[in-house]
């Protein structure tokens, strides 16, 4: 529950700090004290997006700070999960600057916006009037009795199930549209291929065949610089072989005399060794050069070949042709293969519509069976909110086309009085209604969300006299199980069965208007609501009535 409030520079609010206690409490005050902005704090806290504007005027940054006591409501996981530091008591603190920077902290960690939001949601429900709305809707209704029918295991069986199927349906659908297209493309695919075929590269070949005509081409050329270096080396009167034989013979004899000499022969003796085998090398290589016009017409024709398909195709080099003739062999195995590739994808899509609907078939009968005790309750609890004559039906239909929320239509009917028959709420219900439908689906989900914290903004409006008291009695009964209820109300009837009163004012100071909350008094809150009962004017008949209130929902001990 969220045990105090801390806010610093927000909007009208210079610096408050006010602790809060667990059951139900009530804030009122005059229209435009300043409530909405103090729920906009909180909903900082919880992740809703900030605006620089709402720093107060003069300020460099506002802090909004709060306390919660998460005893019992299992949330270590959440917290080492998001590698934040767990205690019994979080806190939560968001920062923003002039310059638009925010930055949130869980006890002293760190946060994003999306942590603080997931945390935000398992520690307070903010409902509002425009939250009403929501009832309206299909995805609520179905979050409503999901809730209620508290079949999370069931719900993540069928989206997997339903993730297993659409995959299943995807890839079948893109096998099949695949095929279609390659055989459109069969013909074309073919003839490419057997060119390739008929073509029979190899890997390196280009390069290989431009090597070989480059030497065709100048052959001649080739084998005159091979014969003179031939003729350098071991050739001639003074050919560097015979040099070199000779210095080894005078290096040897040298030796005898210098040691070091042996050396230097040895190495003389590698080298000569070395030269002689490339002149050998040269000159057999030099014998099988010879200019072949018919092998440079044949690696003429090859290369062009290879240059046409290169062509052809846009590519450049061996490799990216062989890797073309690659894609077609495996586009036209697919081809060849396709009717037993879609029949086991048909096969497998199968299996998965028989999961699906096995897991829906689960899902399904947890909504029924919970929708017949969500009718009777909400009945139960609207009938003291006068409807004596309220019908209401949870309806669930099976779904045209299943989608991540199951095979099911979900929708609430309604109706007020005997002669007219059950229609969707969005149609019949007015706002006094459907403010009260919301309150009875609050109370009942309340417990089975396992929210430490409730927060009703106002959600008493078009609501007055005996409708307004029992609406109090409900959110009195939802603070007394173990959960802190939080209303802020024009109503006196409500505001009298808090048993906290908190009372919002603004004031004008030297600074500008400032916002402020604080606890009253007991007198205080006789004073209070006679204010909302009778007006600016108090009078002794209201503070009379006021003390009345009081005292039937907080009786004196004797």
């Amino acid at each position: 529950m969220l045990k105090s409030l801390s806010i610093k520079s927000y909007a009208l609010i210079e610096s408050l700090k006010i602790n809060f206690e667990q059951g139900f409490s009530v804030i009122t005050g005059e229209t435009g004290a300043g409530k909405s902005i103090l729920l906009g704090a909180i909903g900082l806290l919880i992740g809703n997006r900030a605006d620089s504007s709402s720093i107060r005027e003069g300020a460099a940054k506002c802090v909004i700070e709060g306390t919660f006591d998460v005893t019992g409501y299992n949330l270590r996981p959440f917290f080492e999960e998001n590698d934040m530091e767990y205690d019994d008591e979080c806190i939560i603190r968001r920062e923003l600057s002039s310059g638009g920077k925010s930055r949130a902290f869980v006890n002293d960690t760190p946060a994003s916006l999306a942590q603080l939001k997931a945390l935000g949601n398992r520690l307070i429900d903010i409902h509002s009037q425009h939250q009403n709305l929501l009832l309206n809707t299909e995805s609520f209704q179905m979050e409503v009795l999901d809730t209620l029918a508290g079949n999370q295991r069931e719900r993540t069986a069928y989206q997997e199930a339903f993730k297993t199927f659409c995959s299943a349906e995807q890839a079948l659908r893109k096998a099949e549209e695949e095929r279609e297209k390659n055989k459109a493309d069969e013909d074309y695919l073919r003839f490419q291929l057997q060119q390739f075929d008929e073509a029979k590269l190899k890997e390196g070949e280009e390069e290989e065949l431009e090597s070989e005509r480059n030497m065709l081409e100048n052959a001649e050329d080739i084998k005159s610089s091979m014969y003179a270096a031939v003729s350098l080396l071991s050739n001639g009167e003074n050919d560097l072989l015979s040099s070199l034989r000779t210095c080894v013979s005078t290096l040897d004899s040298l030796s005898k005399n210098y040691a070091k000499a042996s050396e230097w022969s040895e190495r003389m003796e590698s080298s000569y060794i070395e030269l002689k085998d490339i002149a050998n090398e040269i000159e057999s290589t030099s014998e099988r050069i010879s200019f072949d016009p018919e092998r440079l017409a044949e690696v003429e024709e090859r290369l062009n070949l290879i240059y046409t398909l290169q062509q052809k195709h846009h590519v450049m080099g061996t490799a990216e042709l062989l890797a073309i003739e690659h894609d077609l062999r495996e586009r036209l195995d697919a081809i060849d293969n396709s009717d037993s590739h879609i029949a086991d994808l048909q096969k497998a899509l199968e299996r998965a519509r028989k999961a699906l609907s096995d897991a829906g078939g689960l899902l399904t009968a947890s909504r029924k069976k919970t929708a017949q005790i969500a009718e009777k309750n909400i009945v139960e609890r609207l009938k003291p909110l006068g409807m004596p004559n309220i019908r209401f039906k949870v309806e669930v239909m099976p779904r045209t086309t299943p989608d991540n929320t199951g095979m099911d239509a979900v929708s609430f009917l309604f109706s007020a009085n005997k002669s007219t028959s059950l229609q969707d709420i969005s149609d019949v219900a007015s706002g006094g209604e459907i403010s009260r439908v919301m309150l009875a689906i609050k109370a009942m989900t309340a417990a089975s969300r396992g929210l430490p914290t409730i927060i009703f903004d106002e959600i008493d409006t078009g609501i007055s006299g005996n409708i307004a008291d029992r609406m109090g009695s409900i959110m009195q009964e939802m603070g007394s199980c173990d959960r802190q209820i939080i209303s802020i109300t024009h109503l006196p009837q409500i505001a009298a069965r808090g048993a906290t009163h908190y009372k919002v004012s603004k004031e004008e100071t030297a600074t500008g208007t400032v916002t402020s909350i604080r606890r009253l008094t007991p007198d205080e809150r006789v004073y209070e609501i006679a204010a909302m009962i009778s007006g600016a004017t108090l009078t002794e008949a209201a503070i009379a009535n006021a003390r009345s209130l009081l005292s039937l929902q907080h009786p004196m001990p004797n």
